[in-house]
């Protein structure tokens, strides 16, 4: 209940013109909590599939049924037949090496290792995270501000960097909002170099954090003193940033090539903090591909450095007025010498193709309203791109995401998830089929086997019943459409009203905001069964609103 008080203290509360109000009772908080996640989710039966994809393209899956009793099927999408299975069947079948992740969520860099912020991974002896190379027999960490790597399987460590001091390290993480012990580093795809910066943070000011540990109920540590932290943090306005000079280290003999280029900002092309994925290195390791950020993340430029003498060439650079963000990301066409790129440059999010050679436009490649929103597969074979974008289809909620497919030169554009509703695909290892999880915020999932090239349904998979959770009382939102203050453009959101909603009665409104420019309020369209705690606010007499900005 502590959580309900909580909630409630820190929301925006508009509270109407009101009659005398109905004190809420200990049975209403218990009531409430009855519709927080951990009394719901688990009454929603099915509707997902993770499948594990044959050499043939045939594909498996396992499920539930409403007893909670597992339950394995087999697809045949050219029979258009789905087949009971026992489980010891699926360890006969020819698993091809692209299974469960195939479809959005499974995308990766290319031509390199990298690390995350993430931890569990394995070690080094001062239990120092490892960033492990793409061929599994060393892993790189930081020590004392240097980089150093461990062999996996004697364990031997070795010190690559020497001249590494106090917040002038190398492969430091440390910086900005999101901070880790890992090595910041993208290895070679050969397992013999890195690619990564020596971070100067010498004179950036200091943010001052006081953590105070909590006991029970509150958290399961120990309680303790408060624990004071001091992290580099530059402020708007301040004179010195926090500044990277990018170097590449030989894993080898710890040798540093430093790339011909002035320092760059502690900046990324998808957020404010810096990412793996804006450097790109080549296939065959000779060149390395960077992505820099002005301070003011209006101004983009991309380099392309030679590894062996660190000359670097610029290759393109964009300019907005307002800010350059990449919902997409970038990425490098290395054997037909391309990037593919993404720019808000004409209102919407579009997706570009560029001579890596010239730096010249060849083509923008998707068009319409809507901004594109993830980039799922690029086939370069075919010079065909899977990608989802939102507000494409007329009628529907803006919000809600769709499948499409286009050529790279901007042709043949098309809809493969047409029905109603949030859509989230999955594509087989060739791109031939779909696997299609739809829904909405009151319509529950259905998941549908369809043709990658067309779009039209093959045969449905599952729908999640939803039978023990209606029965619980479950109330779904409502979608709400409004117009905003400028007097035409549309804004939309959803409402949680009581269960026991009484038409005759006052109800005060709580504005239920997420205050960040980079996200809206709602959250995603898909079926949720509990959004947060809105609908157990609700069950204590108010009525709770989400609503998505302008933009």
């Amino acid at each position: 209940m502590h959580k309900l008080t909580r909630a409630l203290a820190l929301s925006i509360v508009m509270i109407a013109p009101l009659a005398a109000q109905t004190p809420v009772t200990a049975a209403d908080y218990a009531r409430a909590e009855k519709f927080l996640g951990a009394g719901m989710n688990a009454l929603v039966v099915g509707g997902a599939v993770v499948p594990n994809w044959l050499t043939d393209e045939r594909f498996w899956y396992r499920t539930v049924d409403a007893n909670g009793a597992a339950q394995y099927f087999l697809v045949d999408p050219v029979k258009k037949n789905r087949t009971a299975i026992q489980p010891a069947d699926t360890a006969t079948l020819p698993r091809t090496a692209a299974t469960a992740g195939a479809g959005r969520g499974g995308r990766g860099a290319v031509g390199g290792g990298r690390g995350g912020r993430g931890g569990g991974g394995p070690t080094a002896a001062k239990n120092e995270p490892l960033l492990v190379s793409p061929d599994g027999t060393r892993g790189a960490f930081v020590r004392d501000w240097n980089l150093w790597v461990r062999e996996m399987s004697s364990g031997q460590e070795k010190q690559l960097t020497r001249d590494g001091t106090t917040d002038f390290g190398y492969a430091t993480d440390n910086a900005g909002w999101a901070g880790s012990a890992n090595a910041w580093a993208v290895w070679s795809p050969d397992s013999k170099r890195l690619a990564t910066h020596q971070q100067d943070e010498r004179q950036v000011g200091r943010m001052f954090l006081v953590s105070t540990p909590v006991g029970p109920p509150f958290s399961d540590r120990v309680a303790g003193h408060p624990v004071l932290r001091s992290v580099p943090f530059p402020l708007p306005g301040d004179s010195i940033m926090t500044m990277l000079h990018r170097v590449i280290v030989d894993a080898d003999n710890g040798s540093v090539l430093r790339l011909k280029m002035p320092p760059d900002f502690h900046r990324g092309t998808r957020e404010d903090n810096i990412e793996y994925t804006d450097l790109k290195w080549s296939p065959d390791g000779g060149r390395l591909a960077i992505a820099s950020m002005s301070r003011d993340n209006k101004h983009v430029w991309l380099n392309v450095a030679n590894t062996a003498t660190g000359d670097v060439r610029k290759v393109m650079e964009e300019t907005q007025a307002t800010q350059f963000k990449s919902r997409t990301g970038w990425q490098v066409l290395w054997p037909t010498s391309e990037i593919l790129w993404f720019s808000e440059r004409d209102n919407w999010g579009q997706l570009y193709l560029y001579d890596l050679t010239t730096g010249q436009l060849k083509n923008k490649i998707t068009t319409g309203e809507g901004p594109v929103m993830a980039i799922d597969r690029v086939d370069a074979a075919t010079r065909t791109i899977w990608f989802a974008a939102n507000g494409r289809e007329k009628g529907q909620d803006p919000y809600f995401s769709h499948l499409y497919r286009v050529q790279m030169d901007g042709t043949r554009q098309i809809s493969l998830t047409p029905d109603v509703g949030m859509h989230t695909a999955q594509l087989s290892p060739s791109g031939h089929y779909v696997i299609d999880t739809y829904s909405q915020p009151e319509v529950p999932p259905v998941v549908a086997l369809r043709d990658g090239v067309t779009g039209q349904q093959i045969m449905p998979l599952e729908k999640a019943d939803i039978s023990k959770l209606v029965a619980a009382g479950w109330k779904a939102p409502t979608p709400i459409k409004m117009i905003a203050h400028d007097g035409k453009t549309e804004i939309f959101g959803m409402m949680f009203t009581p269960t026991h909603l009484d038409s005759n009665h006052k109800y005060p409104i709580i504005n239920n905001i997420y205050p960040g420019p980079q996200s809206g309020s709602v959250g995603s369209r898909a079926f949720t069964v509990t959004r947060g705690d809105r609908q157990a606010l609700a069950e204590l007499g108010f009525i709770v609103v989400t609503i998505d900005g302008m933009g």
